[in-house]
């Protein structure tokens, strides 16, 4: 009896010997960050949102004014572009470096996003501070 005890115990410590606590137990208050952030996907070979979208018209003029590029607002067209939200979930205790999955999503009217390129896109916390970028 005593040897089958010991047997069982003897598993179970060394079934919990990789095991962190942190995937053991869940400390009150600690949760994950939600982030979020606003960007542009390009690339999408006319499945992005319609010319009359102000928005995403007015975020590409923005993003290429910012490199140097004019353009007429009027003459921008934007069936490759779509506008997005990109969401992600900060683990609590993350290091720099971390790398976090995310979700991207069109806010205009496009008929898809496979394909296109998200243009780098930071992801701030709720208190308006930048953790990331995706």
């Amino acid at each position: 009896m005593f040897r089958w005890i010991t047997v069982i115990l003897l598993i179970a410590i060394n079934s919990f010997a990789g095991t962190k606590i942190r995937d053991l137990a869940k400390v009150d208050g600690i949760r994950d960050n939600q982030l979020v952030g606003y960007g542009l996907v390009v690339g999408l070979n006319g499945t992005g949102d319609k010319s009359g979208t102000e928005f995403t018209i007015q975020s590409l003029t923005n993003m290429l004014d910012r490199m140097g590029i004019a353009v007429d607002k009027k003459k921008v067209k934007v069936k490759n572009v779509a506008a997005v939200v990109v969401t992600a979930k900060l683990p609590p205790f993350a290091k720099p470096g971390t790398k976090v999955d995310v979700v991207v999503s069109s806010i205009g009217d496009a008929k898809s996003l496979e394909g296109g390129t998200l243009i780098l896109t930071p992801l701030a916390a709720p208190n308006g501070q930048f953790y990331a970028s995706a």
